[in-house]
């Protein structure tokens, strides 16, 4: 079998480019003939397609980018079988999903997002993202690697470090987990929240948004972002630094970052809702809460078919659920447990570890792509 996978090449340290990279990993280790390219580089993916003729071409992204990662190698009479997150409405390219002989994405609340807008469900297959367990593994806060990052937030040996990792905190439920400690700040143990985001216009702004949150609270001595690029080597020593993940994400097709902390033997908090039930059993390796609120859209906005650079209102009859929020009080229950009860910490994170390891390896992820593809389209 020859693949050709088209995502953000080489790879940024962003979600869908490492979920690209390492299934071509994956791939090349289990001596898969493929090759990996950049989806908007058209010379090069068509470079690709004269000479390789790949017999699948897999782009990483979500339905926006079909044009580049669907329709192009249609052109050329390739068999285009994309892997895709959701960002809470599906409002173009149905028809050209539709004709697709399978499609993959992220979670199953994903498949139900696309079935819900429009796309045949009996051709969608769900494909986990993988995550690098070798290097996202359990380490002690002692070593120094690690014991530098936390030196770096100014925290103390015997200071709980909360944190969450997005490109805002916001979308991430920082907001939530602000709202959940300021109930319970004087209950626990002393704490740091730390929020490591990435540097963006809108990041800045949401930033100022949500230290005046942190403000209003009474705990903003306490809550620390950092604003910084930092590249993926960095990630595993950032997590392992921290004590409790907290990440009950407002919109999560997957949840990498959830997995990766668990992959760092990390007591997680998600939420009841979305790609977080597909990579995290409450109770068992993480602590999930209740949803608090949906955002329903009736309208909303959406790029212009014919013209990339406007964008154009589309009704949505019924409604639909676009976001969630979840439940502070909810949150406050679990971060208390978890603060004030060391053993529970490490009996969560070790079965998370364990849970990530069997069914979120790199590894794993690519040999179920393989097994996919070979049962749904049955190329060899």
């Amino acid at each position: 079998m020859k693949v050709l996978l088209l995502y953000d090449y080489p790879p940024s340290p962003s979600g869908l480019a490492t979920q690209g990279d390492l299934l071509y990993r994956g791939l090349t280790e289990m001596g898969i003939d493929v090759h990996a390219v950049h989806f908007e580089s058209h010379l090069e993916k068509e470079w690709y397609y004269r000479w390789f003729k790949p017999d699948i071409v897999t782009g990483v992204g979500y339905w926006g980018y079909t044009p580049e990662q669907v329709i192009h190698p249609q052109k050329y009479g390739l068999t285009a079988v994309p892997w895709l997150v959701a960002d809470g409405y599906i409002a173009n390219h149905q028809q050209v999903l539709n004709r697709l002989p399978l499609l993959l994405v992220t979670s199953n609340w994903v498949k139900e997002m696309y079935i819900r807008d429009g796309i045949i469900g009996d051709r969608i297959a769900v494909l986990p993202v993988g995550c690098d367990t070798a290097r996202f593994a359990a380490a002690h806060l002692e070593e120094a690697k690690i014991k530098a990052v936390r030196d770096s937030f100014g925290l103390s040996p015997d200071q709980l470090m909360i944190l969450t990792v997005g490109g805002d905190a916001a979308s991430k439920g920082a907001r939530e987990v602000m709202q959940a400690l300021s109930m319970i700040q004087n209950e626990v143990p002393d704490w740091k929240y730390v929020c490591k985001v990435w540097p963006q216009p809108r990041t800045t702004i949401q930033n100022s948004a949500d230290l005046d949150l942190a403000d209003g609270l009474g705990i903003h001595k306490r809550v620390s972002f950092a604003t910084s690029i930092t590249s993926r080597n960095f990630m595993p020593y950032l997590i392992s630094a921290c004590d409790i993940y907290a990440a009950p994400s407002r919109l999560e097709g997957f949840g990498m970052s959830q997995v990766e902390a668990g992959a760092c033997g990390k007591p997680v908090i998600g939420m009841k809702a979305m790609g977080m039930l597909d990579t995290m059993v409450h109770q068992q390796t993480a602590l999930l809460a209740e949803i608090g609120v949906r955002i329903i859209a009736d309208e909303v906005s959406v790029p212009d078919l014919t013209d990339p650079e406007k964008t154009c209102k589309v009704r949505l009859d019924p409604p639909r659920t676009v976001d969630y929020r979840a439940d502070p009080i909810s949150i406050a229950g679990h971060l208390k447990d978890l603060m004030t009860n060391p053993a529970l910490r490490e009996s969560l994170g070790k079965a998370a570890q364990k849970h990530v390891e069997a069914h979120f390896d790199y590894r794993v992820v690519a040999k179920r792509y393989l097994e996919i593809i070979k049962d749904r389209l049955g190329v060899q």
